[in-house]
């Protein structure tokens, strides 16, 4: 037999052995034989390095250690799920999805949440291409050679798979494979890890892929970005496709065809959670028909058209040591219980939120109490109740601060917020610490370098004493921080000089305006045009404008009437931070229309169309839905395109959308 055959075949049988441990569940040879396998065919591959292809079995481990992760943006954005945590809240949910479809029939699916780590798989006929984490929704990591390590992930699809296929999954570490990795880190003086879920967040994340290769990672798909050269009519449809093609996908999936055998379905791996090989927190349920879900749509940031049910959270038992004011960036003081610490689903707990000193009162808690916690929404620790039995004289009352912990300033309680004690101190060095660290955050200014240990310095050091400081910084200065060299300080200063173009929109969301998100902030920057002609409007014209309710009114003019903004603007107006929107004049021919961008557009980058569409009156959007006028397809568009199609929505190609541009 030749070389070439037997590489082949021993590929094969690899590979089939791959897909009937990690796919069907039903491995047919033990651990041993299956390394003998790999060792034979590394011993063939050696002697012939002219056929060792990437898509071997032998090369899961081939990358180089990386210093960085480079962005990748991801073509169709990775959207969150709305949660419910109730089946009063699902039901809800489900009368939400009957009225959006008219009455139109549809069937469900139901699928265990992995407790895992967002990853998408990019297969280009066949071959695995590029991995990138879910990062923002928008733009995640290139963590190609690290997933290549994950027997779990083929490195080529069987049968006959789509020219192009984004698959979007969870990695995740079963509980036993996390208990013998920890005993096994902890015996060599390795990195242990709290639960499941973080050992496969820094495993993948590992600048040396041969360290994720050590990891018992393991990974499901659950969903899609985009596919060229195959069609799905359901999402079933596309799980089995799926398990077809290799890829591995949770065997507790299933079709309902009711509310009722959802509700069913839920209950009962709610109660069988425990005897799962790995962690879940809940249910995802989805709309099965996919023309159906492109009817629905999404929202900014999930789909209508699916939902995640929670299970309870696990709750504990502990004492509380202390209770402790934290000062938030907006001023708010929150009590936080230090707790001695505890093990709550998976996670060592020491600390907890009691959200306000309203709730301190409702569970009258005190500093010594022995309380019951849970993990919220499997992510927050919170207090639940007082275990009062255990009481024994010796815990003290929690008392509101009368003056703040961290500058000694007043504290006040708002009557627009019954429940919120803030200080009132606009120099407070808490808030002022964090408020920098949300200034130069990605969305806003995007001052990389700046984080928060960067931030505690400059304001321990009155070097900074509002936003506007960080345009004063010199490179002596930073030379005199903890862990700055010349290079570091370099980078941090020309990151600054950037972030002053970065436009109206940005500067609004990155001074923190209380209830001004991002998009809000855009809408202002668009309408406004100036940072002057905000400072001029009144409570009424801001109430005028599309998406500004009236409490968001409300705290955009009593910002912009407080003196210390004039300051403010006034000295990022000195140090030439721009503070203009960029506005079209002339006709608006889109006005009122909502355009949809898919593919990859030979004339214009992804921004450069979306500021030519709101130039001229137009909205984009990233979603496609009924109300959609225009879906713009560039090359290999992605599956906006199918849900034009499937909703009659006009598709346009860029020769029609330049045309439509008055180009």
């Amino acid at each position: 037999m030749s070389a070439r055959r037997a590489i082949e075949q021993l590929r094969e049988q690899i590979r089939r052995h791959d897909y009937r441990y990690y796919v069907l569940n039903q491995p047919e040879i033990s651990d041993a034989e299956y390394d003998a396998l790999l060792r034979r065919l590394k011993d063939l591959e050696a002697q012939a390095p002219e056929l060792v292809t990437p898509d071997s079995p032998t090369q899961r481990v081939g990358g180089i250690p990386s210093e960085i992760f480079q962005p990748v943006r991801h073509r169709v954005p990775m959207l969150s799920l709305d949660n419910t945590y109730s089946t009063e809240e699902l039901l809800a949910w489900h009368q939400r999805v009957v009225k959006g479809l008219d009455g139109a029939p549809a069937t469900y699916t139901a699928e265990l949440k992995i407790d895992g780590v967002g990853l998408a798989l990019t297969y280009a006929r066949g071959l695995l291409v590029r991995a990138a984490t879910r990062g923002d929704g928008e733009t995640g990591e290139d963590v190609t050679a690290n997933a290549r390590t994950i027997r779990a992930i083929p490195l080529r699809l069987q049968g006959s798979p789509p020219r192009r296929l984004e698959v979007r999954g969870e990695v995740y570490m079963a509980l036993q494979e996390f208990a013998r990795h920890n005993q096994q880190a902890g015996r060599h003086g390795g990195e242990l890890f709290a639960n499941p879920r973080n050992a496969a967040a820094g495993s993948l994340r590992q600048k040396d892929p041969q360290v994720t290769a050590s990891r018992p990672l393991r990974f499901f798909v659950h969903s899609y970005g985009l596919v060229e050269g195959a069609a799905f009519k359901t999402h079933w449809d596309f799980l089995q496709t799926c398990r077809a093609l290799g890829l591995p996908v949770t065997e507790q999936a299933a079709v309902c065809r009711s509310v009722d055998e959802v509700l069913e379905c839920c209950t009962r791996w709610e109660g069988r959670r425990d005897r799962l090989a790995y962690e879940v927190d809940g249910m995802v349920v989805k709309v099965n028909e996919l023309a159906l879900q492109a009817r629905l749509g999404m929202t900014l940031k999930s789909p209508r058209w699916a939902i995640a049910y929670k299970f309870p959270a696990h709750q504990a038992t502990t004492k509380i040591l202390d209770v402790v004011p934290s000062v938030g960036r907006t001023g708010v003081i929150t009590p936080v219980a230090k707790l001695k610490p505890v093990a709550c689903g998976g996670v060592t707990i020491s600390s907890a939120t009691l959200h306000n000193y309203d709730e301190v009162e409702r569970l009258n808690v005190k500093a010594g109490d022995w309380v019951a916690i849970q993990r919220a929404g499997e992510v927050i620790p919170q207090i639940i109740r007082v275990i009062e039995s255990k009481r024994t004289g010796s815990e003290k009352p929690v008392k509101v601060p009368t003056a703040c912990p961290a500058c000694g300033g007043p504290v006040t309680k708002e009557k627009e917020e019954a429940v919120a004690y803030r200080c009132v101190n606009p120099a407070c060095p808490a808030q002022l610490a964090r408020a920098l660290i949300h200034f130069a955050g990605r969305e806003a200014m995007d001052v990389e370098g700046l984080g928060e240990s960067v931030a505690e310095q400059v304001v321990a050091r009155k070097l900074v004493r509002d936003a506007a400081d960080i345009y004063r910084l010199t490179k002596a200065q930073l030379l005199g921080l903890e862990l700055f060299g010349e290079k570091k300080a370099e980078n941090l200063l020309a990151a600054v000089r950037a972030s002053r173009s970065r436009g109206l929109a940005r500067v609004l969301y990155g001074l923190g305006i209380r209830h001004v998100g991002e998009k809000a902030a855009l809408v202002l920057a668009e309408h406004f045009g100036s940072i002057d002609r905000l400072l001029a409007a009144g409570v009424e014209e801001l109430q005028g404008i599309p998406d500004i309710g009236p409490v968001m009114a409300e705290a955009i003019a009593a910002y912009v009437r407080h003196p210390a903004t004039t300051r403010l603007i006034k000295k990022l107006r000195q140090k030439k931070v721009t503070l203009t929107e960029q506005a079209a004049s002339g006709p608006k021919p889109l006005a009122g229309r909502t355009l949809v961008l898919t593919g990859e557009l030979a004339g214009f980058t992804r921004t450069e169309a979306e500021d030519a569409i709101r130039r001229l009156g137009g909205k984009s959007s990233s979603s496609v839905s009924k109300q959609t006028d225009y879906v713009v397809a560039g090359a290999n568009p992605g599956s906006k395109y199918e849900r034009a199609k499937a909703l009659g929505v006009k598709l346009i190609d860029e020769a029609q959308f330049k045309t439509l541009l008055g180009r």
